[in-house]
Parts: structure tokens; C-alpha cells; sequence
């Protein structure tokens, strides 16, 4: 059993910085290792970033190729791994709100908060501009209060529709009393949120409706339920509102909000469904439920035994658990393991002849930042791979492999790792090992490479000083790699 202070194997690293960023190179890998590091103090170093604004344009593409900038670039890659989570958690489209300056204030938020206490993330976004707008907070009229900001706010961005034992979380009229307590708030010339007192549902003014009061049957709170006026009616609603929902508790008695945040990040860093009971050790062990406390929440899940334990090698059994890449990571990472930059007029894609725009790829792969298909953000796991979006993955490490070009713009294996005269061996085990593969191969996967690099056995080493001979045995080795089924896994 290990811990926070459990010494990182070579194996443990490379999964840690897989999960936690982007992969790491065999040189940043070796001089991991050279430190010594415990799980604990690995993740510390992770997590100790100063978030980085996503600077604001008025053209949606620019911010896009700006947030690939800054994941292919960063060295605190945590900070553009927890933004990516919280951009599907708190899921947000351009397609509707369709201002590129509100979306990257959205995006620089989610950096600000995204290992900060989540009491305050979520006061925030409340009235975050774009969430405003795309959830119509901004068209929440008194006289007829819209649901949909209550209802998501529920639904997926605190307690879910059901607990871990499948008992409801919240009944109807909860949603129609938190959508009375969000009336009034617009923005105002600069953009920004305000709130609007002519514009509230006040009970003196819809005396019918009856106080606001949510959770009188589910939440633990008996009868009585919460009176979100209590604090004083208007502006100070949606804020107490965030004080009853993190109050609230499931049918057995534990903090649902607690549980069901751990559960999700867990299962953006590790692999999905985990147990409640793995769900509630962790939830006690991070003090989650109590502080709010994200980035001990985090630390927590990246030192335990069940996020290593996703890092098993083959052969795999029933019970291994792999999560499969998202298509901005499976892009981000490959690009930064090989060097490669992308052309620099709006990331207008690889230097080959023709090719896609990195947004391009993305969209063929099934994942457009800045637009999810819906409130639900993406679709995980096996939804990310279909005959369509494999062949995209296909495409793009064709692609990949295929530039050639001078400069920092070409793939250059060459540079990467050592040429001469070398067994076909030696040259397989140096480029899975650039890719992060070392471990992941199977006997089975190993012959495979071999043969094709031997021409069945007959060419058992290679020169890999001759041009030729790279352009159609290196090259050739490192597609097929990038388009392997391991490759696709975390």
C-alpha cells in the first residue's frame, strides 16, 4: 500500500505526468527520477502553479488557438488539465453565447479557481457572464421565472439528479424556487454582472408563490426545508443558495456535493466508476466536504494507490481500467513528446501539404473547445472513439509523421533519439519510449513492430543515417505507433 510518501517508480512518474499534464520526455522523465520524489511531492510541485489569464479577443478562433498555445507551451500543465475539466464541468458554448471576450473571461476563471475553494467557484459562477447568458440567467424574468441555470445547477453542477444509492436528489419545485431566487441579475454596459432590484421576484410582490424555500423533502434539512431569503431578500439569495446546496446530504447521510465532485474528478484523472466506497475514502481523507478545498481534493486522488493502480502494464485483466485520450490531449501531448510546433498563422496546422488547422483535427476527433455539444459538456470513454473520430486520430498521426520540413515546424526523430546502425529492437524501444509506451506494449504488439521493420526478419537491424531508410521505416514506425490502440489509452 503506498502514500503521499511513497518513493515514484519510473512507471508511477510517467503515469502521474501523463494524467496530471501531458506526458513527459525521457529527459524531463530522467531528471524526475533523479530527484528522488515522493508521489507527494511530485504533485505538490504540479500543483503549485499561479494560474494564467487567457488573454480576451473578439475573434473566437484566436481565442481558441490561444488556449492550444498555452497547453502546448505551459510548464505547469495541471493548470490546462483541471481548466479542460472544468471547462466540460461547468460546460459553456460559444454557439450561443457568441462573444469570444465573455468566453475567455469564463476560461481565465476557471484557471483562477480550478484548485481553489469550490464554495467561491461556484458563487462565481453564478454570475460569470457567459454562463449567464448561455444558461439565461440575463432572461430570468420575475413574472415567469426561466428554470434552466436552477435546473443545471442541480443537476450537473452540484448535487446530480440522483445519489449513489439512485434515491433523488431534489424534487421539481426546488428548481422553481432557486429560479425565483436568481431573478434580477443582468449585465450591465461593461459586460459584467449586476443585479437589478426592480427586476426580483420579491414575496411581497407574489405573495401566491409562497417563500422561496428548497430541499423540504430531500437535502436532510426535514420538513422546514432552507428559506433562501433568510439572509435578506434579493442580491443575497444566490449566495445562500450555494450555502444550502453544499449543506445538502444524500439518502445516506453524507455530503452529496462532496461526493459527487470527488467522483468526477476522480474519474477525469483516473479511470471511471469508481466504488462509493473508494469515492468516500477519498472524500474523508481530503476533507473535502468541510474545506471545499480542491487542490487537496486533487492531491489526494494523485497520491492514492487506485490512481496508480490505472497504470498497470499489459497483459490486462477483466478488472483493468484505462481511460481512453481526450482529443485535445491525445493532440497536445503528442505534439509536445515529439517537438513539434504547429505553423504559427493561427495554428494553421502540421507542415504538410494540406493539412487541417489543429481546430480542424479537433472537430474531426469530436471535440471543439469553447463549444460543447451541450450543458452535459462532452461525452467520455468509449464515446470519444467511433470508425469517424479514430480515422481523424489516424489522419492527424499520418499527418504528424509525414512532416518533414526544416525547423521546428518538422518531425525530426532524428534529433530525438540515436541513429547509426541499430537493431530493430533498440529503434522500437526508443520510439515508444518518446511516445510513453515503454511499458504498454504487449508481446503480441512488439512482434507486430518488429516484422515491419525487419521486412519480415530479413533486415534485422537498420541504418538510420540513411534518409531513406528513415523516411520509410522511422517515420512509418512512429505513425503506426501514434495510431495504436495503447496510444489511445491513458
Amino acid at each position: 500500500m503506498g502514500n503521499a510518501n511513497s518513493l515514484l517508480t519510473e512507471s508511477e512518474t510517467r503515469h502521474l505526468m501523463r494524467r496530471a499534464g501531458f506526458g513527459a520526455t525521457p529527459k524531463e522523465l530522467a531528471k524526475l527520477m533523479k530527484k528522488g520524489l515522493t508521489r507527494g511531492q511530485l504533485v505538490d510541485a504540479l500543483l503549485k502553479y499561479k494560474p494564467k489569464t487567457l488573454k480576451a479577443h473578439r475573434d473566437m478562433d484566436e481565442v481558441y488557438d490561444r488556449w492550444l498555445e498555452l497547453m502546448l507551451k505551459t510548464k505547469t500543465p495541471l493548470l490546462e488539465k483541471l481548466t479542460l475539466f472544468w471547462h466540460d464541468h461547468f460546460a459553456t458554448a460559444n454557439s450561443t453565447v457568441g462573444d469570444a471576450e465573455q468566453m475567455a473571461r469564463q476560461n481565465t476563471l476557471l484557471r483562477q479557481m480550478g484548485k481553489g475553494n469550490f464554495r467561491e467557484f461556484l458563487r462565481r459562477i453564478n454570475k460569470d457572464p457567459a454562463m449567464m447568458d448561455f444558461l439565461d440567467t440575463v432572461r430570468n424574468r420575475k413574472r415567469t421565472p426561466n428554470e434552466n441555470y436552477a435546473r443545471e445547477l442541480l443537476e450537473l453542477f452540484t448535487v446530480g439528479v440522483e445519489d449513489e444509492t439512485g434515491a433523488p436528489n431534489y424534487e421539481q419545485d426546488d428548481i422553481v424556487q432557486l429560479a425565483r431566487a436568481f431573478t434580477g441579475w443582468r449585465l450591465d454596459d461593461k459586460g459584467l454582472a449586476t443585479f437589478r432590484e426592480g427586476s426580483h421576484d420579491y414575496n411581497e410582490e407574489y405573495p401566491e408563490r409562497g417563500p422561496k424555500i428548497i430541499f423540504k423533502t430531500r437535502g436532510g434539512f426535514g420538513p422546514g426545508g432552507i428559506d433562501l431569503a433568510t439572509p435578506g431578500e434579493g442580491p443575497f439569495e444566490i449566495d445562500y443558495a450555494i450555502e444550502a446546496i453544499l449543506a445538502h446530504r444524500d439518502s445516506q447521510g453524507q455530503s452529496t456535493v462532496g461526493r459527487r465532485i470527488t467522483r468526477r474528478l476522480f474519474e477525469f484523472f483516473a479511470s471511471a466508476d469508481p466504488s462509493t466506497a473508494l469515492v468516500d475514502e477519498l472524500l474523508a481523507s481530503s476533507g473535502f466536504a468541510s474545506t471545499w478545498d480542491l487542490a487537496n481534493l486533487v492531491k489526494t486522488i494523485l497520491v492514492h494507490d487506485a490512481f496508480y493502480a490505472t497504470a498497470v502494464p499489459p497483459p490486462y485483466t477483466a478488472g483493468t481500467k484505462r481511460s481512453v485520450k481526450w482529443p485535445v490531449d491525445y493532440v497536445v501531448s503528442t505534439l509536445r513528446l515529439l517537438g513539434v510546433k504547429p505553423k504559427k498563422r493561427k495554428y494553421a496546422g502540421l507542415a504538410v501539404e494540406d493539412s487541417d488547422s489543429l481546430r480542424a483535427h479537433l472537430d474531426d476527433m469530436g471535440q471543439r473547445l469553447f463549444d460543447p455539444p451541450s450543458v452535459f459538456g462532452w461525452d467520455w470513454e468509449g464515446a470519444w472513439i467511433s470508425s469517424a473520430t479514430l480515422l481523424a486520430r489516424f489522419r492527424f498521426a499520418r499527418d504528424l509523421a509525414a512532416a518533414r520540413v526544416k525547423g521546428k515546424q518538422g518531425f525530426h526523430p532524428e534529433k530525438l533519439m540515436p541513429m547509426g546502425v541499430q537493431s530493430a529492437d533498440d529503434v522500437l524501444n526508443g520510439a515508444s519510449n518518446l511516445l510513453g509506451l515503454a511499458d504498454q506494449l504487449t508481446p503480441e504488439d512488439r512482434a507486430l513492430y518488429l516484422d515491419y521493420l525487419t521486412d519480415g526478419g530479413s533486415s534485422p537491424t537498420l541504418d538510420l543515417e540513411n534518409e531513406d531508410v528513415r523516411a520509410r521505416k522511422l517515420h512509418g514506425l512512429f505513425a503506426l505507433l501514434m495510431q495504436s490502440p495503447a496510444y489511445q489509452l491513458h
